[in-house]
Protein backbone atom coordinates (compact mmCIF):
# COMPACT_ATOMS: atom_id res chain seq x y z
CA UNK A 1 0.00 0.00 0.00
CA UNK A 2 1.48 3.19 -0.77
CA UNK A 3 1.07 5.61 2.16
CA UNK A 4 0.17 9.35 1.36
CA UNK A 5 -0.21 11.58 4.33
CA UNK A 6 -0.30 15.36 2.93
CA UNK A 7 -1.74 16.71 -0.15
CA UNK A 8 -2.90 19.81 -1.77
CA UNK A 9 -6.48 20.28 -3.12
CA UNK A 10 -8.81 22.62 -5.00
CA UNK A 11 -12.42 23.10 -4.09
CA UNK A 12 -14.93 25.27 -5.52
CA UNK A 13 -19.07 25.45 -3.85
CA UNK A 14 -21.46 26.17 -6.52
CA UNK A 15 -22.80 29.38 -7.95
CA UNK A 16 -26.38 30.16 -6.49
CA UNK A 17 -29.19 30.35 -9.33
CA UNK A 18 -30.14 33.63 -10.56
CA UNK A 19 -33.56 35.00 -10.31
CA UNK A 20 -36.00 36.04 -12.85
CA UNK A 21 -38.41 38.83 -13.92
CA UNK A 22 -41.35 37.48 -14.63
CA UNK A 23 -44.95 38.53 -14.23
CA UNK A 24 -48.83 36.91 -13.31
CA UNK A 25 -50.69 36.83 -16.24
CA UNK A 26 -53.78 34.92 -15.87
CA UNK A 27 -57.29 35.70 -17.15
CA UNK A 28 -59.52 37.20 -14.87
CA UNK A 29 -56.40 38.54 -12.77
CA UNK A 30 -56.11 42.09 -14.10
CA UNK A 31 -53.34 43.35 -11.81
CA UNK A 32 -51.00 40.03 -11.34
CA UNK A 33 -47.93 41.77 -10.11
CA UNK A 34 -44.92 40.47 -10.55
CA UNK A 35 -43.57 36.60 -9.88
CA UNK A 36 -39.91 35.87 -10.31
CA UNK A 37 -39.26 33.07 -8.24
CA UNK A 38 -35.33 33.35 -6.63
CA UNK A 39 -32.54 30.86 -8.05
CA UNK A 40 -31.45 27.78 -5.70
CA UNK A 41 -28.63 28.24 -3.89
CA UNK A 42 -25.23 26.65 -4.29
CA UNK A 43 -23.91 23.32 -3.83
CA UNK A 44 -21.44 23.13 -0.82
CA UNK A 45 -18.32 20.96 -0.61
CA UNK A 46 -18.32 19.18 2.82
CA UNK A 47 -15.69 16.95 4.22
CA UNK A 48 -16.95 13.50 5.73
CA UNK A 49 -14.31 11.50 8.14
CA UNK A 50 -14.42 7.74 7.41
CA UNK A 51 -12.59 4.74 9.31
CA UNK A 52 -12.33 2.85 6.43
CA UNK A 53 -9.49 5.14 4.91
CA UNK A 54 -6.33 5.14 5.92
CA UNK A 55 -4.51 7.40 3.61
CA UNK A 56 -4.78 10.44 1.31
CA UNK A 57 -4.02 8.89 -1.65
CA UNK A 58 -6.93 9.62 -3.52
CA UNK A 59 -6.25 13.16 -3.60
CA UNK A 60 -3.51 12.30 -5.54
CA UNK A 61 -5.34 12.06 -8.38
CA UNK A 62 -8.32 14.20 -7.71
CA UNK A 63 -7.07 17.53 -6.53
CA UNK A 64 -9.80 19.61 -7.67
CA UNK A 65 -13.77 19.49 -6.14
CA UNK A 66 -16.33 21.47 -7.77
CA UNK A 67 -19.91 21.47 -6.20
CA UNK A 68 -22.81 22.10 -8.47
CA UNK A 69 -24.42 25.24 -9.52
CA UNK A 70 -28.04 26.92 -8.33
CA UNK A 71 -31.02 26.50 -10.76
CA UNK A 72 -32.33 29.79 -11.87
CA UNK A 73 -35.66 30.86 -10.63
CA UNK A 74 -38.91 30.00 -12.64
CA UNK A 75 -42.21 32.21 -12.95
CA UNK A 76 -45.32 32.08 -10.70
CA UNK A 77 -43.02 32.77 -7.62
CA UNK A 78 -41.06 29.01 -7.91
CA UNK A 79 -37.73 29.15 -6.43
CA UNK A 80 -34.67 27.55 -8.38
CA UNK A 81 -33.42 23.79 -7.60
CA UNK A 82 -30.79 23.81 -4.71
CA UNK A 83 -27.70 22.55 -6.12
CA UNK A 84 -26.32 19.35 -4.86
CA UNK A 85 -23.72 19.03 -2.23
CA UNK A 86 -20.32 17.56 -2.52
CA UNK A 87 -19.49 15.14 -0.29
CA UNK A 88 -15.47 14.21 -0.15
CA UNK A 89 -14.93 11.48 2.27
CA UNK A 90 -11.37 11.92 4.03
CA UNK A 91 -9.70 9.76 6.83
CA UNK A 92 -10.14 9.77 10.41
CA UNK A 93 -7.45 12.30 11.81
CA UNK A 94 -7.28 14.59 9.29
CA UNK A 95 -6.18 17.99 9.61
CA UNK A 96 -7.69 20.69 7.00
CA UNK A 97 -5.78 24.24 6.33
CA UNK A 98 -6.21 26.79 4.35
CA UNK A 99 -3.35 26.92 2.01
CA UNK A 100 -2.79 30.12 1.68
CA UNK A 101 -2.85 31.70 5.61
CA UNK A 102 -1.96 28.18 7.63
CA UNK A 103 -5.21 28.45 9.62
CA UNK A 104 -6.51 25.20 10.36
CA UNK A 105 -10.16 25.00 9.67
CA UNK A 106 -10.78 22.29 10.86
CA UNK A 107 -9.54 18.55 12.52
CA UNK A 108 -11.79 15.83 11.67
CA UNK A 109 -11.27 12.87 13.77
CA UNK A 110 -14.53 10.70 14.83
CA UNK A 111 -16.08 8.74 12.63
CA UNK A 112 -19.05 10.80 10.49
CA UNK A 113 -17.75 13.80 11.75
CA UNK A 114 -18.54 16.51 8.74
CA UNK A 115 -17.63 20.04 8.05
CA UNK A 116 -18.81 22.27 4.98
CA UNK A 117 -14.99 23.77 3.86
CA UNK A 118 -16.85 25.49 1.10
CA UNK A 119 -20.09 27.18 1.59
CA UNK A 120 -22.13 27.53 -2.05
CA UNK A 121 -23.42 31.03 -3.20
CA UNK A 122 -26.79 32.06 -2.36
CA UNK A 123 -29.66 32.34 -5.17
CA UNK A 124 -30.50 35.70 -6.77
CA UNK A 125 -33.40 37.17 -5.36
CA UNK A 126 -36.73 37.04 -8.34
CA UNK A 127 -38.48 40.87 -8.72
CA UNK A 128 -41.33 39.78 -6.84
CA UNK A 129 -38.99 40.39 -3.70
CA UNK A 130 -39.15 44.79 -5.20
CA UNK A 131 -42.71 45.29 -4.93
CA UNK A 132 -43.17 48.61 -3.68
CA UNK A 133 -46.56 51.12 -3.61
CA UNK A 134 -43.79 52.91 -5.64
CA UNK A 135 -42.82 50.39 -7.79
CA UNK A 136 -45.52 48.08 -8.64
CA UNK A 137 -43.95 46.04 -11.68
CA UNK A 138 -40.09 45.86 -10.86
CA UNK A 139 -38.24 45.01 -13.82
CA UNK A 140 -35.21 43.85 -12.17
CA UNK A 141 -33.50 40.63 -10.68
CA UNK A 142 -30.24 39.88 -8.88
CA UNK A 143 -27.73 37.57 -10.27
CA UNK A 144 -26.44 34.68 -7.85
CA UNK A 145 -23.58 34.96 -5.16
CA UNK A 146 -20.28 33.02 -6.18
CA UNK A 147 -19.63 30.09 -4.29
CA UNK A 148 -16.56 29.86 -1.73
CA UNK A 149 -13.58 29.26 -3.28
CA UNK A 150 -10.06 27.53 -1.63
CA UNK A 151 -6.89 26.18 -1.85
CA UNK A 152 -6.73 23.88 0.82
CA UNK A 153 -3.64 21.64 2.23
CA UNK A 154 -4.76 18.12 3.98
CA UNK A 155 -2.54 16.49 6.60
CA UNK A 156 -3.23 13.02 7.92
CA UNK A 157 -1.97 12.48 11.45
CA UNK A 158 -3.06 8.45 12.33
CA UNK A 159 -4.92 8.22 15.42
CA UNK A 160 -3.18 5.65 17.60
CA UNK A 161 -3.11 5.70 21.28
CA UNK A 162 0.59 3.91 21.38
CA UNK A 163 3.51 4.65 19.33
CA UNK A 164 6.60 3.13 19.26
CA UNK A 165 9.36 4.83 18.14
CA UNK A 166 13.05 4.14 17.90
CA UNK A 167 15.88 3.82 15.46
CA UNK A 168 16.14 1.59 12.26
CA UNK A 169 15.64 -1.85 12.74
CA UNK A 170 15.40 -1.67 16.56
CA UNK A 171 12.81 -4.16 16.10
CA UNK A 172 9.23 -1.58 15.90
CA UNK A 173 8.06 -3.89 13.09
CA UNK A 174 8.54 -7.09 14.81
CA UNK A 175 6.95 -5.70 17.58
CA UNK A 176 3.91 -4.89 16.39
CA UNK A 177 3.38 -7.97 14.49
CA UNK A 178 3.84 -10.00 17.93
CA UNK A 179 1.71 -8.18 19.35
CA UNK A 180 -1.52 -7.56 16.56
CA UNK A 181 -2.67 -8.90 13.39
CA UNK A 182 -0.55 -6.34 11.46
CA UNK A 183 1.77 -7.92 9.08
CA UNK A 184 4.24 -5.26 8.20
CA UNK A 185 7.74 -5.98 5.82
CA UNK A 186 10.29 -6.92 7.92
CA UNK A 187 14.09 -7.30 6.93
CA UNK A 188 17.70 -6.84 8.05
CA UNK A 189 18.42 -3.56 6.91
CA UNK A 190 17.61 0.06 7.76
CA UNK A 191 14.69 1.76 6.42
CA UNK A 192 12.61 -1.68 5.64
CA UNK A 193 9.72 0.15 6.96
CA UNK A 194 8.67 3.22 4.77
CA UNK A 195 5.31 3.97 5.65
CA UNK A 196 3.61 3.71 9.37
CA UNK A 197 1.75 0.59 10.25
CA UNK A 198 -0.89 0.20 12.46
CA UNK A 199 -2.38 -2.98 14.72
CA UNK A 200 -4.91 -3.86 16.91
CA UNK A 201 -3.64 -5.08 20.48
CA UNK A 202 -6.84 -6.65 22.19
CA UNK A 203 -7.07 -6.29 26.11
CA UNK A 204 -8.24 -8.73 28.54
CA UNK A 205 -11.84 -7.12 28.49
CA UNK A 206 -11.74 -7.75 24.86
CA UNK A 207 -11.10 -3.76 24.07
CA UNK A 208 -9.05 -3.15 20.97
CA UNK A 209 -6.03 -0.15 21.15
CA UNK A 210 -4.32 1.10 17.96
CA UNK A 211 -0.35 0.47 18.53
CA UNK A 212 1.34 2.33 15.41
CA UNK A 213 4.93 1.37 14.39
CA UNK A 214 6.52 5.46 13.52
CA UNK A 215 9.40 4.61 11.09
CA UNK A 216 12.60 6.60 9.85
CA UNK A 217 13.13 8.44 13.09
CA UNK A 218 17.17 9.09 13.03
CA UNK A 219 19.37 12.17 13.73
CA UNK A 220 17.85 15.06 12.27
CA UNK A 221 14.85 14.04 11.79
CA UNK A 222 13.20 17.14 13.02
CA UNK A 223 15.14 18.79 10.19
CA UNK A 224 13.79 16.33 7.57
CA UNK A 225 16.91 13.95 7.64
CA UNK A 226 15.66 10.85 6.76
CA UNK A 227 11.93 10.01 6.70
CA UNK A 228 11.42 11.00 10.22
CA UNK A 229 10.12 14.68 9.45
CA UNK A 230 6.86 13.06 7.22
CA UNK A 231 6.10 10.74 10.32
CA UNK A 232 7.19 12.85 13.62
CA UNK A 233 3.54 14.43 13.01
CA UNK A 234 2.14 10.63 13.60
CA UNK A 235 3.59 10.80 17.32
CA UNK A 236 1.49 14.09 18.17
CA UNK A 237 -2.06 11.97 18.37
CA UNK A 238 -0.40 8.62 20.71
CA UNK A 239 -0.67 9.05 24.59
CA UNK A 240 1.86 6.64 24.81
CA UNK A 241 5.68 6.48 22.87
CA UNK A 242 7.10 2.23 23.34
CA UNK A 243 10.61 3.83 22.99
CA UNK A 244 12.23 0.61 21.54
CA UNK A 245 16.44 0.19 21.88
CA UNK A 246 18.09 -2.69 20.17
CA UNK A 247 20.75 -4.07 22.47
CA UNK A 248 22.45 -5.47 19.90
CA UNK A 249 23.75 -2.04 18.55
CA UNK A 250 27.14 -0.64 19.45
CA UNK A 251 26.04 2.26 21.00
CA UNK A 252 22.61 1.57 23.01
CA UNK A 253 22.68 4.80 25.06
CA UNK A 254 23.70 6.74 22.33
CA UNK A 255 20.99 5.64 20.31
CA UNK A 256 18.29 6.73 23.56
CA UNK A 257 19.78 10.08 23.59
CA UNK A 258 19.35 10.36 19.78
CA UNK A 259 15.88 9.71 19.67
CA UNK A 260 15.13 12.28 22.76
CA UNK A 261 17.03 14.55 21.39
CA UNK A 262 14.57 14.48 17.81
CA UNK A 263 11.62 14.52 19.95
CA UNK A 264 12.71 17.59 21.77
CA UNK A 265 13.54 19.23 18.99
CA UNK A 266 10.41 18.52 17.06
CA UNK A 267 8.84 20.12 20.24
CA UNK A 268 4.97 19.94 19.74
CA UNK A 269 4.35 18.04 23.54
CA UNK A 270 6.44 15.55 22.96
CA UNK A 271 9.12 15.50 25.14
CA UNK A 272 6.80 15.78 27.77
CA UNK A 273 4.21 12.31 26.22
CA UNK A 274 4.48 9.22 28.99
CA UNK A 275 7.25 6.90 27.83
CA UNK A 276 8.15 3.23 28.60
CA UNK A 277 11.59 2.39 27.73
CA UNK A 278 11.59 -1.46 25.74
CA UNK A 279 15.12 -2.82 25.95
CA UNK A 280 14.64 -5.56 22.39
CA UNK A 281 16.40 -8.61 21.36
CA UNK A 282 17.96 -9.73 24.77
CA UNK A 283 17.86 -12.86 23.38
CA UNK A 284 20.89 -11.86 21.47
CA UNK A 285 22.25 -9.52 23.78
CA UNK A 286 25.10 -10.33 26.08
CA UNK A 287 23.85 -10.37 29.65
CA UNK A 288 26.49 -7.99 30.84
CA UNK A 289 25.57 -5.32 27.67
CA UNK A 290 22.07 -6.11 29.15
CA UNK A 291 22.82 -5.35 33.27
CA UNK A 292 25.26 -2.08 31.99
CA UNK A 293 22.43 -0.50 29.68
CA UNK A 294 19.45 -1.38 31.99
CA UNK A 295 21.66 0.59 35.09
CA UNK A 296 22.69 3.70 33.19
CA UNK A 297 18.87 4.23 31.63
CA UNK A 298 17.79 3.76 35.42
CA UNK A 299 20.14 6.86 35.88
CA UNK A 300 18.93 8.77 33.04
CA UNK A 301 15.12 8.60 33.64
CA UNK A 302 12.74 7.65 36.19
CA UNK A 303 10.21 5.85 33.27
CA UNK A 304 9.49 2.11 33.43
CA UNK A 305 12.19 0.26 31.39
CA UNK A 306 11.71 -3.46 30.40
CA UNK A 307 13.42 -6.02 28.72
CA UNK A 308 11.70 -8.12 25.89
CA UNK A 309 12.69 -10.22 23.11
CA UNK A 310 9.73 -9.69 20.17
CA UNK A 311 11.53 -12.48 18.03
CA UNK A 312 10.72 -15.04 20.59
CA UNK A 313 7.70 -12.63 22.40
CA UNK A 314 9.39 -13.36 25.74
CA UNK A 315 8.71 -10.56 27.93
CA UNK A 316 5.37 -9.28 25.75
CA UNK A 317 2.66 -10.03 28.18
CA UNK A 318 4.98 -8.32 30.96
CA UNK A 319 4.73 -5.39 28.43
CA UNK A 320 1.60 -4.86 27.52
CA UNK A 321 0.56 -5.18 31.36
CA UNK A 322 2.70 -2.59 31.70
CA UNK A 323 0.79 -0.38 28.85
CA UNK A 324 -2.30 -1.03 29.94
CA UNK A 325 -2.28 0.03 33.84
CA UNK A 326 -0.60 3.13 31.96
CA UNK A 327 -3.37 3.99 29.92
CA UNK A 328 -5.99 3.72 32.48
CA UNK A 329 -3.98 5.64 35.24
CA UNK A 330 -3.74 8.46 32.56
CA UNK A 331 -7.40 8.05 31.49
CA UNK A 332 -7.87 8.25 35.31
CA UNK A 333 -6.31 11.41 35.55
CA UNK A 334 -8.05 13.12 32.19
CA UNK A 335 -11.20 11.88 33.91
CA UNK A 336 -9.97 14.01 37.12
CA UNK A 337 -9.78 17.23 35.85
Amino acid sequence: MQFIDHAEIEVEAGKGGDGIVAFRREKYVPAGGPSGGNGGRGGSIIFKAVENLQTLLDFRYARSFKADDGKRGGPNNCTGAAGKDTIVEIPCGTVIYDAETGEILQDLVTDGQIFCVAQGGKGGLGNQHFLSNRNRAPEYSLPGLEGEKRQLRLELKLLAEVGIIGLPNAGKSTLISSLSAARPKIADYPFTTLIPNLGVVRKPTGDGTVFADIPGLIEGAHEGVGLGFDFLRHIERTRLLLHLIDLTDSDPIGDYHTIEQELLAYGRGLPERPQIIVLNKIDAAKKEVLERVHQELSTLTSVPILEISAVTRFGLDSLLQVVWDKLDEMKALTEEF
